[in-house]
């Protein structure tokens, strides 16, 4: 029978043994070694069922396939427009994938996407040589207007979303905001006012530097306003 050495949400280091037992299967960073899950770096515990993995407290966005991402035009070409998401390389947003209107050759593709625009896209492909291509083609994939963007850690936007939603939905929920996240470390915040859209920020600011602790659902939900107690709902999700 297999054990969990350590416990979820809390920071492991390289070398510590996580679990004993061939119960537990091993995910992003850590590996098998006989019978025992090894942290092989440092980062924050994530206990799913049986897999076993660590997320990482910081460093730059690494894309992958299907990841929803915010970026902004920084160079148009005859073929469609470059994007920046924030990682090494630019990504590409091609004309075929960009919209369903038929384009002229030569047409001016600023009248779509011009500089500067924000645009909230899904990567369709990443090759082995880090080419990310990108598609608007897909539920709220769009370019936004107004609102603010801010920048968070993006290997804590899965505690900014919560399992299930739960937190991102609390945030929307108390704010009144409309709230975009991407996979990226970027997110879109707008409101009905600067002060819904402040205290979304503040929100999203406090759960980007307190996501190594426990009882992060009930802290916001207090700073938020809220009067009851969400324990439970914290242990359930994260």
């Amino acid at each position: 029978m297999g054990k969990i050495l350590i416990e979820d949400r809390s920071i492991a280091v390289p070398g510590e043994i996580l679990a004993e037992g061939m119960d537990f299967l091993p995910a992003g960073g850590v590996f098998r070694e006989n019978d025992k899950i090894i942290a092989s770096q440092i980062g924050i515990v994530n206990i799913d069922n049986r897999l076993v993995k660590l997320i990482p407290l910081n460093g730059r966005y690494s894309p992958k396939k299907s990841d929803m991402v915010i970026g902004d035009v920084v160079n148009i070409t005859f073929s469609g427009w470059v994007i920046d998401i924030g990682c090494t390389n630019f990504a590409v947003l091609p004309i075929r994938d960009a919209t369903s209107d038929f384009i002229d050759k030569g047409e001016d593709l600023s009248r779509y996407y011009g500089f500067k625009d924000i645009v909230v896209a899904k990567i369709s492909n990443v090759s082995k040589t880090n080419l990310i291509d990108l598609t608007m083609k897909g539920p709220g994939l769009m370019k936004i207007k107004g609102g603010i963007l801010i920048d968070v850690t993006p290997s804590r936007v899965p505690r900014i979303i919560g399992k299930q939603g739960s937190m991102i939905s609390l945030l929307k929920e108390r704010t009144g905001c409309k709230i975009i996240v991407g996979q990226n470390g970027k997110v879109w915040i707008k409101g009905e006012n600067f002060e819904s859209e402040k205290k979304a920020i503040d929100a999203i600011r406090m759960i980007n530097n307190l996501a190594h602790t426990t009882g992060l659902t009930d802290k916001i939900s207090e700073f938020l306003g809220g009067s009851e107690n969400v324990q439970k709902k914290e242990q359930e999700t994260g």
